[in-house]
């Protein structure tokens, strides 16, 4: 079973976590997930994670409440009790974090610091991987060539 660590080192080196500040706006928020493309942003304060802000965030303590996005500060609206995971969990351990959770977005942090994020939509694509090499190897045994993998 694969480790966030061994994920987090087979991503592409330019594959980098986004961020925020507490001042930043829900506005700033909405531009930076919109340009790349992602449903949340950790806010980092003096380099340590204080706070997380997802798209779920917005609708419910901006559009609903009746505020606006330029002027509402991150800090105002952000989640302050963040669940985070570990370089060592496996990839498994977080299926089941996020799941108990009801979360989609996983904060890797090691020493106080984000080095990582890990999302539901990697969790599945790590685990049908690893199912589909099980499946080969099994395969494999009972046709009678041994471990595919071997």
């Amino acid at each position: 079973m694969s480790t966030v660590r061994h994920f987090l080192r087979s991503r592409p080196a330019s594959h980098k976590v986004h961020v925020l500040s507490p001042q930043h706006t829900a506005w700033d928020a909405l531009e930076i997930m919109s340009e790349y493309n992602i449903g949340a942003l950790p806010v980092i304060e003096d380099g340590r994670l204080v706070g997380f802000f997802s798209e779920r965030d917005y609708t419910r303590k901006v559009e609903l409440k009746g505020r606006t996005a330029a002027t509402t500060p991150i800090h105002e609206i952000m989640v302050r009790k963040v669940i985070t995971g570990s370089l060592d969990y496996k990839i498994e351990d977080c299926m089941r974090i996020m799941s108990e959770n009801h979360i989609r977005h996983l904060p890797i942090v090691e020493g106080g610091k984000i080095v990582g994020m890990v999302t539901i939509r990697d969790v599945i694509r790590v685990l049908l991987q690893e199912k589909d090499l099980l499946i080969r190897d099994l395969e494999g045994y009972i046709a009678g060539g041994g471990y595919a993998s071997a």
